[in-house]
């Protein structure tokens, strides 16, 4: 049985926990860092297979940016946070008030600031899901780039190395004046790992 199948079988109330207490503690630190209120709306959560990973943020040839980085401890894997272009401009613009005139060329500054913003969003949510399961797992320090979505996850591959089959994504949506920026998180486990999740989160494993 893939673990994607496994999951599927498996009610998902555990991880939406993770994905809403995560999202909440972003909230609150990216509202430290910037000095002004930051809403998020409570993420879907899903587990979907490696390949549909591009699907999920506009195809394989779909320009994102890509913040992404290996999780060590416990349970290894990798992260990716990934959002489109536009809204990477629109996420600058409504938390920092920064104006990005080439939504594909961006400053060292603006990649900072968006490096950090996805930095935050994976400490929180593997924090969050670090404290369910009481894994040891931390992240390094995050690479951020601007490509085609199949590019970039060929990358973390040849980067990373093997990566697991399966995915935890979490929709992360952030609320300005009414409107909504989405961003998509990625969690994939080393396939070893994905056991050690199962069973420290009471999912009987076969």
């Amino acid at each position: 049985m893939s673990m994607f199948n496994h999951f599927a079988e498996f009610k998902m109330d555990v991880l939406k926990e993770v994905g809403n207490i995560g999202a909440g503690n972003a909230a609150t630190a990216l509202s430290r860092l910037i000095d002004k209120p930051v809403d998020m709306a409570v993420p879907t959560v899903s587990m979907v297979p490696f390949e549909e990973i591009a699907e999920r943020v506009g195809g394989s040839e779909q320009v994102v940016v890509a913040v992404f980085l290996r999780v060590e401890g416990d349970a290894p894997g990798n992260m990716f946070f990934i959002i489109e272009t536009n809204s990477a401009k629109k996420l600058l613009h409504n938390l920092l008030s920064i104006e990005v005139e080439n939504e594909n060329e961006y400053s060292e500054m603006e990649f900072s600031a968006l490096g950090e913003i996805g930095n935050i969003l994976a400490g929180s949510y593997l924090s969050s899901l670090a404290d369910f399961t009481k894994l040891s797992m931390a992240p390094t320090v995050p690479s951020i780039a601007i490509d085609m979505a199949g590019a970039i996850l060929s990358y973390g591959l040849l980067q990373f190395g093997q990566m697991g089959d399966d995915a935890l994504l979490i929709d992360t949506t952030f609320l300005e004046d009414k409107e909504a920026i989405e961003g998509h998180f990625f969690l994939i486990p080393d396939p070893e790992s994905f056991e050690k999740i199962f069973r420290a989160l009471g999912v009987p494993f076969e």
